[in-house]
């Protein structure tokens, strides 16, 4: 029923190749045929060249035969001479120019701060700026750095700091020269002269003079600790009127020891007392009531020294009983103050004048006028003063702090400035207010006292003033308080005249 059977195979054909390769197409694109080319340049050479030429004979002749008629010009000068001669006389004669300066600095209409300067070591130490000075060319200014209200300041560490304000690149923060001080710097004074030469004060009594150029070592005169040294703080020192060779200076120190004392320079490097001066309660005129001082052989401190413009012998005081007095460097009583020092010391006071009811910290001579001064000190007033008479000619309630420095303008006779305990620098100017500062600039914030200021003589749009806070201010002033009015001489000459009368 069932048997085995050999059946051929069956062929399938595939047709899976065929079929996806007629789906498949080849395809190719182009872009946009690019169109390049080659092109070479040449630079351009060009050459200037410039021809002159020579002068002929005919021209060189004809120069030579140009004639002069000396007859025709003479007679031509002989005509005109009296006309010429006239209105040269009436140009002589005229005074519509009188008081007339060229100034060729840029007007400036408003006072502004130019710089604020300070040294920051000085000021993480709490230090104080004591005293500002601009040195012979005015563009170097330097600053002490000390203390002035309280602490242990005979062995504080202090500092000299100067800068270059013409220099590019000035760095307020970083002073061109930092001299370190083994005690507190009260007072500097650049030498009137050389630039690099500059005294200071010391709290220990001692006198110093740096010379700026010597950078290792910078000290070139001082007084050492003697006999002849003072015993207090030296409050101001001075290059004498007339110092001006280097090599033989003089300077000038006072101090509340009661001495003002003259030293010449030694060639050893040490500064040696040439002459000296002592104020004693008894040897002070009797022209005022001198009420607060102790009669005899005290000593009175002295705080501040200004010499007199127009006579180098003559010199103003101020001490701590609030007088000012009158002194000359021609005295030759002896002063009756016992001293172990090397010379004998002199008596210089010739008159009291009217006191303030505090102590003076400072007083300036007029430049404009050989008799007028100013004082100011702790009772916050300002003295007009004449050295003809004894009352001061005004008072000027600047305010209700101490004063702690005035100072005439160089260039405008009515005008000069104060610095106040109130952190404030008075600008004050006789020709547009007698009673009150035209201009009133915060120096620093609350009541942080401006202790000293200096204007720039050479540059006198510059105003220096340090405070308490560390920093000295450079102020440039307006014109208005920079240009001498043409009758301003005069309208001071009468403040005097009729205030004496």
């Amino acid at each position: 029923m069932f048997a085995d059977r050999t059946v051929p195979g069956a062929a399938v054909e595939s047709r899976w190749r065929s079929a996806r390769s007629a789906r498949c197409e080849a395809k190719s694109c182009q872009t946009g045929r690019i169109p390049t080319a080659e092109t070479a340049v040449q630079s351009r050479s060009s050459r200037d060249a410039g021809v002159q030429a020579d002068p002929g004979e005919d021209a060189i002749q004809d120069f030579q035969q140009v004639q002069v008629d000396y007859r025709s010009l003479l007679s031509f000068l002989r005509r005109v001479e009296d006309a010429v001669i006239k209105e040269l006389n009436k140009n002589w004669s005229s005074r519509a120019f009188d008081g007339f300066e060229v100034n060729w600095t840029d007007q400036s209409e408003t006072v502004s701060c130019l710089h604020t300067l300070s040294y920051p070591e000085a000021r993480d130490q709490n230090l104080q700026v004591t005293s500002v000075s601009w040195n012979a060319t005015g563009s170097v200014v330097a600053c002490s750095y000390g203390r002035l209200d309280c602490g242990d300041w005979s062995t504080e560490k202090s500092y000299v700091c100067t800068w270059n304000l013409d220099r590019r690149g000035l760095n307020p923060q970083r002073p061109d020269l930092v001299v370190d001080v083994p005690s507190s710097v009260m007072c500097l004074a650049f030498h009137p002269s050389q630039p690099s030469l500059i005294a200071g004060g010391l709290f220990s009594g001692e006198l110093v003079v740096w010379d700026t150029s010597r950078t290792e070592d910078p000290v070139m005169w001082r007084t050492g600790m003697t006999d002849d040294t003072h015993t207090d703080p030296v409050y101001q020192v001075n290059w004498l009127p007339g110092t001006t060779h280097r090599s033989h200076p003089r300077l000038l120190s006072v101090s509340t020891d009661g001495k003002i004392l003259v030293w010449k320079e030694e060639r050893d490097g040490r500064l040696a007392l040439a002459e000296g001066f002592a104020m004693v309660a008894q040897q002070i005129p009797r022209s005022a009531q001198l009420k607060k001082f102790a009669r005899g052989e005290a000593a009175v401190g002295v705080t501040s020294l200004s010499f007199s413009h127009f006579d180098p012998r003559v010199f103003v005081v101020g001490v701590e009983g609030g007088y000012a007095l009158k002194c000359s460097m021609a005295a030759e009583t002896p002063a009756l103050h016992r001293t172990g020092g090397s010379i004998p010391l002199r008596a210089p006071a010739e008159l009291a004048f009217t006191p303030h009811s505090g102590p003076i910290y400072s007083v300036c001579c007029s430049p404009f006028h050989r008799n007028l001064f100013l004082s100011c000190g702790t009772d916050g007033q300002v003295h007009l003063y004449s050295m003809l008479q004894t009352q001061p000619l005004v008072s000027l309630q600047l305010s209700k702090h101490y004063l702690f420095c005035v100072r005439w303008s160089p260039v405008r006779p009515l005008v000069f400035a104060a610095a106040s305990g109130e952190g404030d620098v008075h600008l004050f100017d006789f020709e547009k207010s007698s009673q009150k500062p035209t201009v009133s600039l915060k120096q620093a914030a609350g009541q942080c006292p401006v202790y000293c200021l200096e204007f720039n003589v050479k540059q006198p749009q510059l105003l220096a003033a340090g405070d308490a806070a560390g920093t000295v201010k450079v102020w440039q002033l307006s014109s208005d308080f920079t240009e001498q009015g043409p009758r301003e001489v005069n309208h001071l000459e009468q403040l005097a005249s009729e205030s004496t009368d």
